[in-house]
């Protein structure tokens, strides 16, 4: 964005430096669904799905990508997704696909109750509640969408997300602040992971993973196959032969924290300059994990901040490490994105 004297004097709408704009998608699998299109004017910009709880996809930093998109891409929230593994057929990848309200993992049953591929709250539309625009004459640079969500059965649980997302004019940040409240007359389960997308050009040959912590695999011969100390796992390879299909690997991180509580992950792509950084903290989301899956056609680096690990419900509360959110109680997370490129 230009910095130089007056250049409010200069612009009509603030539409010609950037502002969030909303439409309804009208062909394809996503036919009907909402979505909104932010648009920061220093080369940032970004789509919320708001019927997928305000999940954020396509991402882009001046021409480039900075994430992975699956084959069908944006599709229209499917009611049966909390099913076994229909999660997957309608996962488009993209910066933010939100796992949970209740359940992140696989498909799992017990005494509890049946639950599916990483629960259902992304296939669930969001209620819009405010849209705030920039506004040149008043000095304000901020944009900002909020939204409410509601994962709820009759007799429970009933869990409601209000999620605001925002971003400044001139500035390649995003602030992600979600509020879950437990609106039932019970105790409920409560689990939430992030499952950030990262793909090509940001993700490449020799682009950096970027994360600090204790680790251990995940449990399949392919994640010890990855996540080893004799290799360098940090480092992304070109497209794999293994990772055909479903072949991938994941590492369980114990993340670094500073004095805040806060600790950074991200990616660097030396080549490019391009550079993703992402804030968490751990008093919040304590468990990070990384998703390698370098597949042909299907090459990604997943970086998934969460109150858990993708074990499922049965493994958190036999580990005793499974969210109780009370009657009326609520819990607060934030995700801090801030993009940068050193070469254009």
């Amino acid at each position: 964005m230009n910095n130089h004297h007056n250049w409010q004097h200069k612009v009509s709408s603030p539409a010609q430096v950037g502002g969030i704009e909303t439409s309804v998608l009208d062909n394809g699998p996503g036919r009907g669904t909402r979505v909104a299109w932010f648009n920061t004017g220093s080369g940032l910009r970004f789509k919320v799905v708001l019927d997928r709880a305000m999940d954020i996809t396509d991402t882009f930093m001046n021409a480039s990508s900075l994430v992975w998109l699956s084959h069908q891409g944006t599709v229209s929230p499917r009611s049966n997704a909390n099913r076994g593994i229909e999660w997957l057929r309608s996962f488009g990848g993209g910066l933010m696909t939100t796992c949970g309200l209740d359940h992140v993992g696989g498909p799992e049953e017990d005494e509890h109750g049946s639950r599916g591929l990483h629960g259902e709250i992304s296939n669930t539309p969001a209620e819009l509640l405010s849209l705030t625009q920039p506004d040149l004459l008043d000095g304000q640079d901020t944009m900002s969408i909020t939204g409410r969500v509601l994962q709820s059965t009759v007799f429970g649980p009933h869990l409601e997300l209000t999620r605001t997302i925002s971003a400044r004019l001139g500035h390649s940040k995003i602030d992600v602040h979600d509020k879950i409240r437990n609106l039932g007359n019970t105790a409920t389960p409560h689990m939430i992971l992030y499952h950030l997308n990262f793909g090509w050009p940001l993700v490449d040959e020799g682009t950096q993973i970027r994360w600090e912590g204790d680790w251990e695999a995940r449990d399949s011969s392919m994640d010890r196959h990855i996540f080893n100390k004799n290799h360098n796992f940090r480092i992304c390879p070109d497209v794999l032969e293994e990772h055909q299909n479903a072949g991938e690997a994941a590492a369980f991180i114990d993340p670094h924290s500073d004095e805040n509580g806060e600790y950074r992950f991200g990616l660097h792509n030396p080549a490019t300059g391009l550079e993703v950084v992402v804030t968490a903290n751990k008093n919040q989301l304590p468990a990070l994990t990384n998703w390698q899956h370098f597949g042909k056609r299907e090459y990604v680096v997943g970086l998934e901040p969460g109150t858990n690990h993708p074990i499922g419900q049965t493994a958190a509360r036999k580990a005793g490490q499974l969210k109780m959110l009370q009657p009326g109680k609520s819990a607060e997370y934030h995700l801090h994105f801030e993009v940068n490129q050193t070469k254009t």
